[in-house]
């Protein structure tokens, strides 16, 4: 049983941050029929659909229902979005069940505070009432040593919105019930032109998670944007045999001897956080 799968609805998104890693595929949106055989391919594997990779799950028009196929097929959905659209959708979203959002506030790079007042307000609205039907709220800070002075500023204008304890935590701090916000480093995605990394290599891919592409290719981890470690294709090919391939088997057994089998993890930033 895997912790969560990463299934990438879209590899469309309506911004383009500096911290994003981007991709050079053709862009493309899931079908319903093609997220419910996903679905039912991953039956007993996993509880909880994660709905990107790549790509803002907000703009795909289908989302809502989408969860709501998830929930009654027994998942749980978890959303990582940057935010933009959450007001114009929030209410949708809400009803449709979901269990968790990520709200990347280190995706708004520019703008002034005005307008990026008017997008915290709308986020704070959205968290407010999607934390009172028990909807869990995680306003992300993934920038640590990035930071160009919004976070004080948001921080700040969160706190005059959304009352609480505002306690520290082992992530970040707790606002309130279900509310959060989370600090992080920013890391570097892995690139097949980068230089190797280190020397010991540890990830989780393939142990608590993997990913499917929107076009339903599999891949070992959430940060493959490109799709370079192609293990199958969840649409066409049995889900098993494809995490029994020896491509696959190899890189678990490799991190687990703190080596990498593949050329891409070896230049991957973030894997060197697990190296023990």
């Amino acid at each position: 049983m895997y912790s969560k799968v990463y299934v990438e609805i879209t590899n469309i998104c309506n911004k383009s941050c500096s911290f994003c890693h981007g991709h050079s595929r053709a862009p493309r949106q899931m079908s319903i029929e093609e997220f419910e055989l996903i679905l039912d391919k991953l039956k007993n594997r996993t509880k909880y659909i994660y709905y990107h990779l790549m790509g803002e799950p907000l703009t795909h028009p289908q989302l809502c229902e989408f969860i709501k196929m998830a929930g009654k097929k027994g998942y749980k959905s978890v959303i990582t979005t940057n935010g933009t659209l959450l007001p114009s959708r929030s209410g949708e979203l809400i009803d449709a069940g979901l269990h968790k959002v990520n709200i990347s506030l280190h995706s708004f790079e520019s703008g002034s505070d005005s307008d990026y007042a008017k997008y915290l307000e709308g986020l704070a609205d959205f968290a407010i009432q999607a934390a009172s039907i028990g909807v869990i709220v995680v306003f992300r800070f993934w920038n640590n040593g990035f930071d160009n002075g919004k976070n004080e500023f948001a921080l700040n204008f969160l706190r005059s919105k959304i009352s609480g304890e505002w306690v520290d935590n082992s992530r970040g701090l707790r606002i309130r019930e279900k509310i959060f916000v989370e600090f992080d480093d920013r890391f570097e995605w892995p690139d097949s032109n980068e230089h190797i990394k280190g020397n010991k290599f540890y990830c989780y891919g393939l142990k608590s998670h993997f990913g499917i592409l929107a076009d339903g290719t599999v891949v070992p981890c959430c940060l493959d944007s490109e799709g370079v470690i192609s293990l199958g294709n969840i649409f066409r090919d049995d889900i098993d045999a494809v995490l029994r391939l020896k491509r696959a088997t190899d890189m678990v057994d490799g991190f687990n001897k703190g080596k990498a089998s593949e050329e891409l993890c070896k230049r991957c930033g973030y894997s060197q956080r697990f190296v023990r």
